[in-house]
């Protein structure tokens, strides 16, 4: 479907500088689809609908505000995200289709690891028996999207005690590692984008 579309993987990364750059490549005249995998250092995010009172205690975390939608998250080293830069005209997705697509991507990303998944109607994003293990919060403009997904992997969950997850009080969260200790990050990441080339 998408003849010219690349993968890159930018490592650790700042959150401020790569909102700059997607913004900057879906306003590019010689646009190309790019899918991005990178993990942020430790950032709390307010999405266009967030109410900052959802954030209890910001301490020494940076807080940033998007344009994505959504309200607010963490990043942090150790969770993978997924930055989907598409011309979703060509795909012929509108918002709501390109969030079930992530939604079904990662759940049977999640199956894949014999790990069962399932979502909450109203509350985006992808749940272990109520505990959230990624969030999706998108941004489409010009016909191009940008921002995407964020998968807890293997990182330090305590900040999330921070906010009200996605707006949600009493949110619990879960990682990866909790569920599946034989997975690699690297391997992880080649199963993103392995499946993510088979339904683009």
């Amino acid at each position: 479907m998408l003849e010219d579309l690349t993968f890159k993987s930018l490592g650790l990364v700042n959150y401020h500088e790569t909102l700059e750059l997607m913004q900057s490549h879906v306003k590019s005249d010689d646009f190309k689809n790019e899918i991005w995998l990178l993990e942020h250092n430790p950032v709390f995010t307010l999405g266009t609908a967030a109410n900052r009172d959802h954030i209890l205690d910001s301490r020494e975390i940076p807080v940033v505000k998007s344009d994505r939608g959504g309200e607010v998250t963490y990043h942090g080293p150790g969770q993978l995200v997924v930055y989907f830069m598409l011309d979703v005209k060509k795909l012929d997705f509108n918002p709501n289709k390109l969030v079930t697509f992530i939604q079904h991507f990662v759940k049977n990303l999640l199956l894949d690891l014999s790990i069962h998944s399932n979502f909450i109607g109203g509350a985006p994003g992808v749940y272990v028996e109520k505990k959230k293990i990624a969030s999706i919060g998108l941004r489409i403009s010009n016909g191009k999207s940008y921002h995407g997904l964020s998968i807890n992997f293997d990182m330090d969950l305590s900040p999330f005690k921070q906010i009200n997850p996605c707006g949600y009080k009493g949110l619990e969260v879960i990682q990866i590692r909790d569920l599946n200790k034989d997975i690699s990050k690297l391997q992880f990441q080649e199963m993103i984008i392995d499946l993510l080339r088979k339904v683009f």
